[in-house]
């Protein structure tokens, strides 16, 4: 047999046969058990005065001392990581114990002694450790020592010890061969049913090992499915305590599944039950941990699991926020395509005679002697005629938006055209102080037509805002890297006049929305559209001076 059959390879971190390793010390551990209990029973009871052919004390205690010796050496080399032959380590330790074995039965009665069972212990152990060769070449290795201490004892040689007080009963041939063929008979059946039954253990143990891997990898699959799928999932057990919460459930409802655990359903999420009741496809505004309320749509199931009393519930949820979001958008894209169907007739149909109406107006001031209460009335005239030829032309600029021309643009330089422009208009409030932040050589990507008129309109809108009194409006930018990749121009317009109201902060975009009396409700709604049509954002937050901070985010090439 090749030796390389007998050890591991060296170069390997955690050998193939480390069982092996985990059996041995066991059979350390026992071999010494055994040993010390049956020798320290002997010897008690031959303390007592039972008629026992062992030797003197000192002998046993010397032989016990030598096995604990050889084993605690055993020990050792079987932990040091170097060593590999464990196959042939256990070969080893296995006919050590027959011969230790061996020498017990022949110094304490030969064919009478009491330890001729302890055959077993050494052929069972190889049974278990080596499988059928090991058991049957252990089980071959024991029967040739005993018959060997039969003839021995046949021809009489006793142990020195003995000389006085043996009588062994093995004067016939016929009883040696008797003692020899039922032992030696009785060897191998308890090596072939030890080797049959670990083996049976050994592949059992495999499909046990093989079942088990299997499961943990189904339940890691089942754990990172719920985990890593989008909707909410909840499980109930029949008392209505929550069993389990997976990871979109808890962003979705801002718990966390360790303290949702074990809490009742009912009052934990009561909108589920109300809901479920009214609709077989129920939807419901789930209150959050941090008091807001968020629609979901939920659905229900029962889960029928074998050898469980009651049942289980399984509830999957969404969260509509953003669907609800698409929704408005869709609603809000249908009625700007009305709007965009009635821009050109609203052109033809109002731009014209308010320029005919608005130059004869004009005309008539200008030749006709009149008094100045008609004068009044015709200055009127005019400015109502710009303020709808204004309202309209933000109309079919809203309506009918154009395609932007992206270039390089130096911002500084736009920012300080835009408030030339400002202070230059007639209805200019002097009481408006403006002021630029952004570093003098930062450049934007886009069209430089329409951002101008971005801040135009922030500007005017915060100057507006903050009434005859006045205030100052802060211009900022810089640049940063976007979550994304790539970059991206943040641009902030802050004024300190009295600020948005939070109930009105997500109307201000919409078209036709005004608080002011004269106002379009266009201006803020053709912003977002030309941000939008750059691939950008905007959102606007409450300044720390409790005024309004308008964020424009415009992405980089």
């Amino acid at each position: 047999m090749p030796f390389n059959k007998f050890c591991s390879d060296p170069t390997v971190a955690e050998p193939a046969d480390q069982p092996l390793k985990l059996q041995l010390k066991w059979l350390f551990f026992l071999r010494v058990v055994v040993l010390t209990l049956l020798l320290g029973t002997s010897i008690l009871l031959q303390a007592q005065g039972h008629e026992l052919l062992i030797p003197p004390l000192g002998y046993i205690t010397t032989f016990i001392a030598g096995v604990y010796l050889f084993t605690i050496c055993s020990a050792l080399l079987l932990n040091n990581r170097r060593f590999r032959c464990f196959h042939l380590f256990a070969y080893v330790q296995i006919f050590t114990d027959a011969i230790l074995v061996s020498t017990l039965i022949l110094y304490t009665g030969g064919s009478q002694s009491l330890f001729t069972i302890l055959y077993f212990f050494p052929i069972i152990c190889a049974s278990i450790l080596l499988l059928r060769q090991g058991g049957l070449a252990t089980a071959a290795f024991c029967t040739l020592f005993y018959g060997t201490i039969l003839v021995t004892e046949h021809l009489g040689y006793y142990p020195l010890l003995f000389q006085e007080v043996w009588q062994s009963p093995l004067t016939s041939p016929v009883v040696v061969m008797h003692f020899f063929a039922v032992t030696g008979m009785s060897f191998f059946l308890v090596a072939v049913l030890s080797a049959l039954l670990a083996e049976r253990l050994q592949k059992t143990e495999a499909a046990l090992s093989a079942a088990a891997l299997n499961y943990d990898r189904l339940a890691l699959l089942y754990k990172q499915i719920v985990d890593d799928i989008t909707s909410g999932i909840i499980t109930v057990d029949p008392s209505g305590a929550i069993a389990s919460f997976n990871r979109a459930a808890e962003e979705i409802t801002g718990f966390d599944a360790d303290e949702m655990l074990n809490r009742a359903i009912d009052q934990q999420f009561p909108e589920f039950a109300a809901a479920e009741k009214k609709s077989n496809r129920p939807v419901t505004n789930l209150v959050r941990r941090d008091g807001t309320s968020i629609p979901v749509g939920f659905s229900r199931a029962r889960l029928n699991l074998p050898a469980e009393q009651g049942h289980y519930r399984l509830y999957t949820f969404q969260d509509l926020s953003r669907i609800k979001m698409l929704e408005e958008q869709m609603r809000q894209a249908e009625k700007m395509a009305v709007i965009g169907e009635m821009a050109a007739g609203v052109a033809h149909e109002f731009r014209n005679p308010l320029a005919a109406i608005s130059g004869s107006a004009q005309v008539l001031t200008q030749e006709l002697e009149i008094d100045s209460a008609n004068r009044g009335l015709m200055n009127i005239i005019i400015r109502e005629c710009d303020r709808l030829e204004k309202s309209i032309s933000d109309f079919l600029l809203f309506s009918k938006p154009s395609v932007p021309e992206k270039k390089w643009l130096s911002l500084p330089g736009l920012v300080n055209d835009t408030f030339n422009l400002l202070r230059r208009a007639p209805n200019w409030n002097d009481g408006c102080r403006l002021s630029m932040e952004v570093p003098p050589q930062l450049d934007c990507w886009a069209d430089p037509g329409q951002l101008q008129q971005v801040l135009f309109n922030l500007i005017n809108n915060s100057c507006l805002a903050m009434g005859k009194a006045g205030g100052e409006v802060t211009v900022t930018a810089e640049e940063l890297d976007a979550e994304e990749g790539g970059g991206q121009t943040v641009l902030k317009v802050a004024d300190n006049g009295p600020g948005i109201p939070e109930t009105l902060a997500a109307k201000i975009f919409e078209p036709f929305f005004t608080t002011r009396e004269k106002g379009t409700g266009l201006g803020l709604a053709i912003v977002r559209q030309i941000i939008d049509s750059h691939g950008g954002s905007i959102k606007v937050e409450k300044d720390r001076a409790q005024g309004a901070l308008f964020i424009v985010t415009l992405p980089l090439p």
